[in-house]
């Protein structure tokens, strides 16, 4: 075996087409060959000014053979290697979903290490002026900046995988500006809607339970759902969130851990939803909170409890929200009412406190007006008229 080429080591020559050509060492197969950049240009000035960005672009790397592999091969063995074992099945489903409606369509047969961030920039531009492929049933559809935003999380991480794997010199994705971030707008019902839903649902004897305890906690759909007996102390009125239940691919239910590590928790019920669990627990017959009606060895389907929401909405006459909007209406009352952001976002499984700010913003907004009238209220009674405009 001959002795290893350095990587950056280069050449130049020129061609009988009067073009200047190099190339530079980049990586190294597992025999010991050398794996090349080629690099052209009309001027041999202009060949080494390249040949200078591509070794100083190229230094301490040593790309690997499997460099070469296509993009979409290389993002089926990152889903595999290092999605699929740390990620819940849903999680893993959304990845490859985004993957292969957008990425593998149009750089999945491009090599991983030949992946540039102007790729990448015509990636986005294109998914937003376009959206899908032209075979694409939904061609013309333009992606919102919400969904690109969502796809370059995914892309940044397979592509930093790439890189640790000597795959890839740099991430593509570093650097790139990604579109402004337009949160989907949070429907909470007010005080009237809440309380013209609670009216309704006490008339349903089935679902009373479930939309109760959704409304005083503020869980997840899926944490809801997941709730069992053994989590609920009612001595210490506390309710475990330990698991979430989610509808699988083609039917049926998988059981799973909470979204995040904060997702476990241990909350404090309101004395009512304590006392209201308490009684349904004497005569339940199963081991699940909320099981299925007719099937009380299982959990209530999620599904199931999206689609009597929005029956009970429109009972009710109220807008048509979405499940998720039960919680914001949860945390939005929880803060108007005085409750701290810490504590909220305990109850809500918030990563971190800053978080639930960040989200209720149109409620500490108003809550800020409200102090800072109690302050001026506190001055003008303290100090007098004079401070009166």
């Amino acid at each position: 075996m001959g002795k290893r080429r350095p990587s950056g080591d280069g050449m130049v020559r020129k061609r009988e087409d009067g073009r200047w050509e190099g190339r530079i060492v980049v990586g190294h197969k597992k025999n010991g060959g050398s794996i090349f950049r080629y690099l052209s240009a009309e001027t041999q000035k202009e060949l080494m000014k390249q040949l200078h960005r591509s070794i100083e672009e190229y230094r301490g790397i040593d790309l690997s053979e499997d460099s070469k592999m296509p993009l979409g091969q290389w993002l089926d063995r990152w889903l595999e290697k290092y999605i699929a074992p740390t990620v819940r099945e849903t999680t893993l489903r959304n990845y490859r979903k985004l993957i292969d409606s957008y990425l593998r369509p149009r750089l999945g047969e491009k090599s991983v290490c030949k992946i540039s961030p102007a790729d990448v920039r015509g990636l986005y531009r294109e998914l937003l002026q376009n959206g899908r492929v032209r075979e694409h049933p939904r061609y013309g559809y333009r992606l919102s900046g919400c969904t690109v935003r969502k796809l370059h999380g995914v892309f940044r991480q397979a592509m930093d995988a790439a890189a640790r794997e000597c795959l890839t010199a740099r991430n593509p994705t570093d650097g790139v500006t990604l579109p402004r971030k337009k949160a989907t707008p949070k429907q909470v019902l007010n005080d009237e809607q809440l309380d013209r839903f609670l009216e309704e649902i006490k008339k349903d004897e089935i679902w009373y339970d479930f939309f109760y305890t959704e409304l005083t906690t503020g869980l997840r759909r899926g944490e809801i759902c997941g709730l069992r007996w053994t989590d609920f102390q009612m001595g210490k009125g506390t309710l475990a969130i330990r698991r979430t239940v989610h509808q699988k691919p083609g039917g049926g239910l998988s059981v799973g851990e909470p979204k995040t590590g904060q997702g476990s928790r241990v909350i404090t019920l309101p004395p009512s939803t304590a006392q209201l669990l308490a009684e349904r627990q004497r005569r339940s017959v199963s081991q699940w909170i909320f099981h299925t009606p007719l099937c009380p060895e299982q959990p209530v389907h999620p599904g199931s409890a999206y689609r009597r929401m929005k029956e009970l909405l429109i009972q009710a006459r109220l807008p048509s929200i979405r499940f998720h909007d039960l919680r914001h209406t949860f945390a939005t009352h929880a803060l108007a009412s005085g409750m701290d952001a810490k504590t909220l976002s305990g109850i809500l499984g918030h990563t971190k406190a800053s978080f639930t700010l960040d989200t209720y913003t149109h409620v500490t907004g108003d809550m800020q007006r409200r102090a800072a009238e109690i302050v001026g209220d506190f001055m003008i009674e303290m100090l007098g008229d004079d401070l009166k405009p």
